[in-house]
């Protein structure tokens, strides 16, 4: 029986590596080479269910007119969540967000303690931020999220240099490759006119 040459067997691949991805994962469109979405395939098995970690680092967010950042830091354990900012620059206080499945709570605001059915929601009313805090669970991993389908492109480390997804554009910055799987520590998101810049000082996952 004739053996399959290299070239055939690299053509096969990149007929099949985008039909697996898309079989675990949200529609995408992959722009790079077989070894590109075979590594981001491997990343993404490896870190589809990381839900447990402290995050620590630099926020800074604008709406075209106005912004400011601060420091930050997310805990995730699994579906709950607590971000803590801290900077006069972004909201004149230090703002505590935290929730789960039940709805968010915003706590620091010198009108008292918010609730809302989410996150997003509560944000948006509250401070006028668009801040995509659902999505950002997934794109803080260097994962596509779960809500639509997703374009993505590497760089020459293999690694996603930009996610668009729901209207945003993610770009990876900067990579801690010294992990394995590697993580995210500078990424900016953008809808016009909305910027998010992450720079992501330390990462404990458990």
């Amino acid at each position: 029986m004739k053996q399959p040459t290299a070239k055939s067997v690299r053509r096969v691949l990149w007929v099949l590596l985008p039909m697996w991805l898309a079989a675990c994962a949200p529609a995408v469109r992959m722009k790079g080479d077989a070894a590109q979405l075979g590594a981001q395939q491997s990343r993404e098995q490896a870190m589809a269910h990381v839900d447990h970690w402290v995050m620590q680092g630099r926020l800074g967010v604008s709406d075209g007119k106005d912004g400011g950042s601060g420091s930050f830091s997310w805990t995730q354990n699994g579906d709950r969540y607590e971000f803590v900012l801290r900077g006069p620059s972004i909201s004149g206080v230090d703002i505590r967000l935290s929730g789960g499945p039940e709805g968010a709570l915003l706590e620091g605001l010198k009108s008292g303690p918010m609730r809302g059915p989410d996150a997003e929601t509560l944000m948006r009313k509250a401070l006028g931020w668009e801040v995509p805090l659902h999505d950002l669970h997934a794109w803080v991993l260097g994962l596509r999220a779960d809500s639509g389908p997703a374009e993505v492109s590497f760089g020459d480390n293999k690694l996603p240099s930009l996610v668009v997804q729901d209207g945003w554009a993610v770009e990876y910055k900067q990579w801690d490759t010294t992990r394995q799987p590697a993580l995210p520590t500078k990424l900016y998101a953008s809808k016009d006119p909305y910027k998010v810049r992450l720079s992501i000082e330390s990462w404990q996952l458990q």
